[in-house]
């Protein structure tokens, strides 16, 4: 029996720093309305996600302060580079996440923004709590001795 091919994803921009700075309790995928320059600008691939978030406001989601570059040749119908930009998610998603936005430490972050191999933006959004500084250093630890117990395997055979 032949192997499924996971699809061929082309991530735009990554949220690295996130998983060190939350739990990431459940992530989700969500479409994004954007203007025609905004999509040219993100298949150059210089979007950046490090300091954006999600909201929910009005029964709708929007990421706020995402920043996705003008497009030089889109001259005067440019479009401007942290505006709020909608998501697209079901209605009872967003009555489930904005329940668990109000709830203490809650928060709803982009892990990444990609083109799914229909060529459409997605951004995956992770629903997560904020670490204190002994879980960051817990974590460390067990990455830590994760990589030496691999290099201790790998040496014994």
């Amino acid at each position: 029996m032949a192997k499924k091919k996971a699809p061929d994803l082309k991530v735009v921009a990554d949220n690295r720093k996130a998983r060190h700075t939350y739990f990431i309790e459940s992530s989700l995928e969500a479409g994004v309305m954007l203007t025609g320059s905004e999509v040219k600008s993100l298949r150059s691939g210089k979007a950046t996600i490090g300091e954006s978030y999600a909201q929910a406001k009005d029964g709708e989601i929007f990421l706020v302060n995402a920043y996705i570059p003008e497009y030089t040749e889109a001259n005067r119908f440019n479009h401007e580079p942290r505006r709020p930009r909608k998501l697209l998610v079901r209605g009872h998603e967003v009555r489930r996440l904005s329940i668990a936005i109000q709830r203490e430490g809650m928060t709803l972050i982009p892990l990444k923004i990609y083109f799914n191999p229909r060529g459409i933006a997605k951004v995956e959004l992770g629903l997560a709590k904020g670490k204190k500084l002994h879980d960051k250093r817990e974590t460390e630890k067990q990455r830590d001795w994760a990589r030496d117990k691999a290099r201790l395997m790998r040496a014994k055979g």
